[in-house]
């Protein structure tokens, strides 16, 4: 017995030995430079970080849109005489953009915590210009003061799109809404003291988290718990716990702004939609053409486009909400064609083929781009767009005055005479580049012979209160940026970092075919 409870307790030490030595030998390699050797996150090497890469995680109210080629510009005959959206073949990048409008509620966050942030009455006019004009619903000959009273506030209207903003209020809420959302991954993550939204929220005014002021330093933050702790993933050169997210860590999310016009206009049609061999979640890829030209944001399905051509309860129901002709808003009673004498829910009407909703009709949509007619023929043909205005830090100040009264951080046009050399672009002022400026020779005589100027923007997609030929998206109009409108509203962009196809970790860009072994 005692010779077989040997061999037993033999048998069981080799087991475990060979556990041991298997551990050891599978163990995980540490990731090493290709260019220098040295190891990345190691304490003994300089801890010189590296994240690994992670799904690109879609930040709030935002859906991927897979970028391509596709013609920019007119989709139907030009019955306006404008000629100003000349088609043209382009490229956009992959991107997010708000799956819909941004809606009232959503705006009264927005004002609800600058009424807060900013309570001291030095701050007053803070809350005073980010204000939506609520008089733009008045009319000489209209009765439309149950709108101006109700339609920003009242809680049947919380998710309507909110209208009466300028194109100026619509960027500083995306300024806004990048800093609430940053904020509040920090707090999630631990590397941010929870309570720094109630102190702000307490008047703190320019003391306030700003993400720029935040990754520069200029920001004084409360650290989390994870942040101090030893368990802090992130280390400084000294192997201590780092406090302080750097944008290299991968937690932060990207810059909320307004989209651009061509990129608002590609995720309008959704032609990933019209790829005849493409499968929704397929591996494979699939024909690099596109089988039908739409006009409006959704597929053309049937012969009048217009409506729901399937059989069943929604047959024949509008797909938008627009003007069917004059005096018509919403059809006949017992038998509403929209549904919608005015702006409707921001999650109302046909999505397209990425989940957007009401890219045609419902209301016209401020895009980041300074309105010119002929813009199309002077532009890139990969992420074109007019209204560049070229900045960097201002660092007069010194170390620790680098923040605004808003708290954000204060920037600069760079010198012109410091950009001579450069071969990419040589002024800071671009929004009139070979369209206004003194190279093109062209002088616009605002006031006198147009409308337009630097500051037109761009408006994109037709409103609750236009005819069916603004739907569509290759349509464009334009307003002064300082200037709102009942008809008017707007939704957000994100870039995306990453390969072009998804936001997977693992999805390389380019084509990785399998690697041959090499012959000797």
């Amino acid at each position: 017995m005692r010779t077989l409870s040997g061999v037993r307790n033999c048998v069981l030490l080799i087991a475990i030995v060979g556990s041991i030595s298997s551990c050891s030998t599978f163990k995980k390699k540490q990731e090493k430079s290709a260019a220098t050797g040295w190891n990345y996150n190691d304490k003994k090497q300089g801890s010189f970080a590296v994240a690994k890469p992670k799904d690109v995680k879609t930040a709030p109210g935002l859906v991927f849109v897979q970028g391509g080629t596709f013609t920019m510009g007119a989709t139907q005959e030009d019955v306006m005489a404008e000629w100003n959206n000349i088609p043209k073949r382009i490229t956009v990048n992959s991107f997010f953009i708000d799956k819909t409008e941004v809606a009232n509620v959503h705006y009264r966050e927005y004002l609800y915590w600058l009424e807060n942030t900013f309570s001291d009455e030095q701050y007053k006019n803070v809350l005073d210009n980010a204000m939506p004009d609520t008089l733009v619903w008045r009319s000489e000959l209209a009765y439309n003061e149950p709108y101006v009273e109700y339609y920003f506030r009242h809680p049947s209207y919380n998710y309507y799109p909110v209208v009466g903003v300028t194109w100026q209020q619509a960027n500083d809420y995306c300024i806004w809404r990048t800093d609430r959302v940053n904020q509040l991954e920090l707090i999630n993550k631990q590397y941010l003291n929870a309570n720094s939204i109630k102190t702000e929220m307490n008047g703190a005014g320019q003391e306030n988290f700003n993400t720029k002021a935040y990754l520069m330093g200029e920001y004084q933050a409360q650290p989390g718990k994870l942040a101090t702790s030893k368990n802090n993933p992130l280390k400084d050169a000294q192997g201590r716990p780092r406090t302080t997210v750097r944008f290299e860590d991968g937690i932060l999310f990207g810059e909320y702004r307004l989209p651009t016009e061509a990129e608002w206009e590609y995720a309008a049609y959704g032609y990933i939609q019209e790829n005849p061999q493409k499968k929704p979640n397929s591996k494979n890829r699939g024909e690099e053409v596109i089988a039908n030209k739409q006009i409006y944001a959704w597929k053309n399905d049937g012969f009048d486009n217009l409506r729901s051509t399937k059989a069943g309860g929604y047959q024949g129901a509008f797909l938008a909400n627009f003007k069917r002709g004059s005096g018509d808003n919403m059809g006949v009673a017992g038998g509403l064609n929209d549904n919608a004498a005015i702006p409707g829910d921001v999650n109302s009407f046909i999505p397209n083929a990425y989940g957007i909703y009401n890219m045609s009709g419902n209301v016209s949509e401020w895009v980041r781009d300074v309105y010119r007619p002929l813009t199309s023929l002077e532009s890139n043909d990969f992420n074109p767009y007019r209204g560049n205005v070229f900045k960097k830090v201002d660092k007069s100040g010194g170390e620790g005055n680098m923040r605004d009264s808003l708290g954000r951080i204060k920037m600069i046009l760079e010198n012109d005479s410091t950009l001579q050399n450069r071969r990419n672009y040589q002024k800071a002022y671009a929004i009139n580049y070979l369209d206004g400026d003194s190279i093109s020779g062209v002088n616009y005589g605002y006031g006198v012979t147009t409308l337009v100027s630097d500051k037109s923007r761009v408006i994109k997609g037709g409103s609750w209160n236009d005819r069916p030929y603004w739907l569509s998206p290759g349509t464009r109009r334009f307003l002064e940026e300082d200037q709102s409108s009942s008809t008017i509203g707007f939704r957000c962009a994100m870039d995306h970092a990453g390969a072009p196809e998804n936001t997977k970790a693992k999805t390389k860009a380019g084509i990785n075919f399998p690697q041959r072994k090499s012959r000797r």
